[in-house]
C-alpha cells in the first residue's frame, strides 16, 4: 500500500501511527504516502505531526465533507478512520457534536471509500459501546449496550461500518480498543490529567469511590494492533486490542502520584459521573491467535516513560496541553 489517508491523523492515536509510518517502523510501509485529515478540533494539534515531510500532505477539513472525502480518496490504497469525539464528559453535554462526528463522519468515511473504491478501510472504535461488565470480558460478538452520548455514537459508526461490508461489501474492518495512554495525549484523559495536576502538585478528582476499572495499552502497541488490522485483517471483521492492565481509576491516580513524588492525598473524591461504567474488560484471544498481535511494552515501565515524557514538554509548555 503506497497511499494512506488518515482521519483524525492529527490526534494522540492518528498521530502516534503516522509518526510511526513516516519513521518506517511498520516493514513493508517505508515508501508509504500518507494523507491527513483533521479538523484540528480540541483534541488534534497541527504540533503533534512533523511540519513538513516529503511523505506527508496535511488536510484541514471536517471528515464529514462527503464531496471532498471523496475527492481526497481518489487513487488511495486504504483509509485509517480514528478521527472521533471522544471525552465521555463533553459528550453528556453536547451530544450532537458526537453525533455529527463519530456517526456522521464514519458515514461520511465509508461512502466516500465506496464511491473512490478503495480496496481497504480500517475504523478504530473503543470498548466503551459494550457498557459495563461486572465478571469476565467481552468478545467481538457480544452486544452493543452503550452508557454514554459517546460511546453510543461510537457504536453507531460501527454499525454503519458494518452495514457497509454487509450491503455494498465494502473492505473494512473494525477495532474495538481498551484505555490508550502515552505521549502526545490530550490533558482531558485521565492519565495526563493526573499527571499534569500532581506535577504541579494539585489536586486530582475522581468520579464516585474510584473503584471503576478500566484496562491500558500504550499507544504504540494500539497503533502497531491498527497497522497489523489493515496489512492482514479480513472486511467485516471486528477485532479487539486489550492490554491486560486492569486497574481501578485510583490505583492509576496512585501510581501517578509516586512517579510525580507527589502525595497521595492529593486524589480525592467527587461525585459520581452520570452513566458511569463500572468495569471495561476485552478478550483479544481473536487478533493473537489469527492475526499474532503481540504487545511489547510493560505498563510499568510504560507508565513511568510517559510521565517522564509530560515532565520535560508539560512543564515548560503548559499552553500547549
Amino acid at each position: 500500500m503506497e497511499r494512506i489517508l488518515v482521519a483524525g491523523g492529527a490526534g494522540f492515536v492518528g498521530s502516534h501511527y503516522v509518526r510511526s509510518m513516516l519513521a518506517g517502523v511498520y516493514p513493508g510501509f517505508e515508501r508509504t504516502r500518507i494523507t491527513v485529515v483533521d479538523n484540528l478540533t480540541y483534541t488534534g494539534n497541527r504540533g503533534n505531526l512533523p511540519e513538513t515531510h516529503p511523505r506527508l500532505e496535511f488536510v484541514r477539513a471536517d471528515i464529514c465533507n462527503l464531496d471532498l472525502m471523496t475527492l481526497l480518496l481518489q487513487g488511495k490504497d486504504a483509509v485509517v478512520h480514528v478521527a472521533s469525539e471522544s471525552h465521555v464528559d463533553r459528550s453528556i453535554d453536547a451530544a450532537a457534536d458526537f453525533v455529527h462526528t463519530n456517526v456522521l463522519g464514519t458515514h461520511s468515511i465509508l461512502e466516500a471509500g465506496l464511491r473512490a473504491e478503495v480496496p481497504r478501510v480500517v475504523h478504530v472504535s473503543t470498548d466503551a459501546v459494550y457498557g459495563s461488565i461486572e465478571h469476565g470480558s467481552w468478545t467481538e460478538d457480544s452486544p452493543l449496550l452503550p452508557s454514554s452520548p459517546y460511546a453510543a455514537s461510537k457504536a453507531g459508526g460501527d454499525l454503519m461500518a458494518r452495514a457497509y461490508f454487509r450491503t455494498h461489501g465494502l473492505n473494512v474492518s473494525t477495532i474495538r480498543s481498551c484505555n490508550s495512554y502515552g505521549p502526545y495525549q490530550h490533558r482531558d484523559k485521565l492519565i495526563p490529567r493526573c499527571v499534569t495536576r500532581l506535577l504541579k502538585s494539585r489536586t486530582v478528582e475522581l468520579y464516585g469511590d474510584g473503584s471503576n476499572v478500566r484496562d491500558w495499552l500504550h499507544v504504540e502497541d494500539l497503533c502497531r494492533g491498527i497497522q497489523l488490522v489493515l496489512a492482514q485483517g479480513h472486511g467485516g471483521e471486528v477485532y479487539h486490542i486489550g492490554g491486560e492492565n486492569r486497574y481501578t481509576n485510583r490505583q492509576i491516580a496512585e501510581k501517578l502520584a509516586d512517579l510525580c513524588g507527589a502525595s497521595r492525598e492529593l486524589v480525592e473524591l467527587v461525585a459520581d459521573r452520570r452513566g458511569h461504567d463500572l468495569r471495561y474488560s476485552l478478550d483479544d484471544s481473536k487478533i493473537r491467535d489469527e492475526l499474532g498481535y503481540r504487545r511489547s511494552i510493560p505498563f510499568e515501565e510504560g507508565l513511568a516513560a510517559t510521565v517522564e515524557w509530560y515532565k520535560v514538554n508539560y512543564l515548560g509548555h503548559a499552553a500547549y496541553y
